[in-house]
Parts: structure tokens; C-alpha cells; sequence
């Protein structure tokens, strides 16, 4: 009895997130298909044209946006942007510096302080637990 091995395949919207683009904005046969891992791996070692564009000048996805201002996503959606911006559009923003976008970097920072400061809390936990134990 032979077994033969089935490409693992994954819905168009799950290749879009996995490459960083916004679904949408991919060409129509990206999105009728079906994407197998090798292709997967094709694009994102060779990217096509199209793909390099997109991640160039978008639309992108939140995820995407969020990180280019520095924000988290839901810091996003309280400022009030829930559709995908361009690179352009981003830039825009970034000049304008409005009130909530501050905001929402300065809560970001805060965030990542308490992140680092639990781990180190953590690693001082472990440390002393290694001690101990020897």
C-alpha cells in the first residue's frame, strides 16, 4: 500500500494574511483559488510583481497598519480607522500626529514597558527557582 502525500492547501484569505497583504487588492485569481504551501513559499521567496507592489504602496490590511504607526489594532479601530490605507494614506496620517494616534503610541510604549518588566520579573523568578534547587 503506497501513500501519497496531498499538498496542504489553505484559503486565499489565509495566504493574504500569511504574506501581509490585503485580500481585496489581490488579483482575482488569487482570490478564486485555492493556495498550496509550495506556492506559499514561492511567493514569499520570489514575490510577483503584483505582490511587491502591494506590500510597496497597499492597500494594507490593519494588522500591517497598525504596525507602520505603531500602534496595536485595536488602537487602531478607536481612532476610528477600520478600512485598509495605503502607504500614502499612512504617511498622511503620521504627518498630521492627531491627538488619538499620541495617544494610542504612548499606551503602546507603556505596554511594551510592562511586557519587558514582567519577563525580567520572570527570568528573576526562574533564576532564583535554579538556585534553590542546586
Amino acid at each position: 500500500m503506497t501513500s501519497h502525500q496531498t499538498a496542504q492547501t489553505m484559503k486565499p484569505a489565509t495566504a493574504a494574511k500569511k504574506l501581509g497583504v490585503y485580500l481585496e487588492a489581490t488579483p482575482a485569481e488569487f482570490q478564486e483559488g485555492v493556495v498550496s504551501r509550495t506556492e506559499l513559499n514561492a511567493l514569499q521567496t520570489d514575490p510577483p510583481e503584483w505582490l511587491r507592489e502591494l506590500r510597496r504602496t497597499g492597500p494594507h490590511p490593519r494588522p500591517v497598519i497598525a504596525a507602520k504607526l505603531g500602534i496595536s489594532i485595536s488602537g487602531l479601530a478607536r481612532g476610528g480607522i477600520t478600512e485598509a490605507l495605503t502607504t500614502e494614506q499612512i504617511e498622511a496620517l503620521k504627518q498630521e500626529d492627531p491627538e488619538w494616534l499620541q495617544k494610542e503610541r504612548a499606551t503602546q510604549a507603556e505596554v511594551r514597558k510592562e511586557t519587558v518588566r514582567i519577563k525580567e520579573k520572570n527570568a528573576e523568578k526562574a533564576a532564583k527557582a535554579d538556585r534553590s534547587d542546586s
